[in-house]
């Protein structure tokens, strides 16, 4: 049995991926942690500790005390985010990286989760069925961390025989957890404002083609991968991963199909810039052939769940 550690347990991707490793391990072998406590459910789950990402003692100590052996290192600073304070995103991506890699290298550990984004595509990178190797030249700081992050990978897998897995993840999208400063942020925000305000004033133009994925496939894509065998695995950088990908006028006109007096505005804003610079459409056959990568969700069927759920959590009634 494993002996997990979460690195960024409370954030979107991290929370969800804590209770389904929980779930499946049990929660004696899993540890959450984050740099605060920002996310009590998380916190009061099981096994909670502090750790600073960008901290190689930080996390060396919570290694030895839990006798870890697989770590998903979740903590990152997104794109729109990483923008605005770009050093910061550069510290602490690569940081916390690098002593997730040399714990591994030096044998405290066996296994690593670390995720990549189709933010290390670029303007001239190919839009539509983007192929795993391709053109990069990534425009944004995020962007760059995860193109150098997963040539690292690649280095300490082939160097040092670090046993390192990747996805390029697409947009997330969840019902229980809101996004963390990212470019496809607006394909969680509106669902929310459909129902509490009926109206969304998105920040990317009607005809941004984005690939998006709903979170329960991103948790069974990473899974996936992670049980997967070792021999099996022709990509140590990281794999280009896909599900739905959709615009803004397309989601809107799927919400209206349970919210007919929803509507929809637009101002882009410098997010649209880094959005016209990512792809339309990704080609993930090698994680489909490696790893029977496929997914559960389209968007008719995620947006019926976001719906129903946030419903819910908002106790709206069915007809509005």
């Amino acid at each position: 049995m494993p002996k997990v550690l979460i690195i960024g347990a409370c954030g979107q991707i991290g929370s969800e991926l804590t209770f389904k490793l929980k779930d499946i391990y049990g929660s004696e072998n899993v540890v959450a942690s984050d740099i605060g406590y920002n996310n009590l459910d998380v916190v009061n789950s099981g096994i909670f500790e502090i750790v600073d990402a960008q901290d190689y003692n930080s996390v060396k100590v919570c290694v030895d005390k839990h006798n870890i052996d697989t770590i998903y290192l979740m903590a990152a600073m997104l794109s729109a985010t990483g923008e605005k304070y770009p050093m910061k995103a550069w510290n602490l991506n690569m940081d916390s990286l690098f002593h997730v890699l040399n714990l591994a290298k030096d044998g405290f550990i066996k296994r690593i989760f670390w995720p990549s984004s189709i933010a290390v595509f670029g303007p001239t990178t190919p839009k539509v069925l983007t192929p795993q190797h391709t053109i990069m030249e990534p425009s944004t700081v995020y962007g760059i961390t995860k193109q150098v992050g997963e040539r690292w990978c690649e280095y300490y897998h082939k160097k040092y025989g670090v046993d390192v897995r990747s996805l390029r993840y697409p947009g997330i999208i969840s019902w229980k957890t809101m996004p963390g400063g990212g470019t496809t942020d607006y394909a969680v925000e509106i669902y929310h404002q459909a129902l509490l305000d009926a109206h969304y004033d998105c920040f990317l133009s009607e005809e941004t083609e984005l690939p998006m994925m709903f979170m329960e496939d991103a948790i069974k894509a990473t899974l996936d991968l992670m049980q997967a065998p070792s021999e099996a695995l022709t990509v140590r950088s990281s794999y280009n991963l896909a599900a739905i990908s959709f615009t803004p006028k397309e989601i809107t006109e799927a919400i209206k199909k349970h919210i007919p007096n929803f509507d929809i505005s637009y101002s882009p804003d410098f997010r649209q810039q880094i959005a016209d610079s990512w792809p339309k459409s990704i080609d993930d056959s090698k994680a489909r052939e490696d790893w029977n990568w496929h997914p559960d969700y389209d968007l008719k069927k995620m947006t019926s769940e976001m719906i129903e759920q946030l419903r819910k959590k908002y106790a709206k009634p069915v007809t509005e």
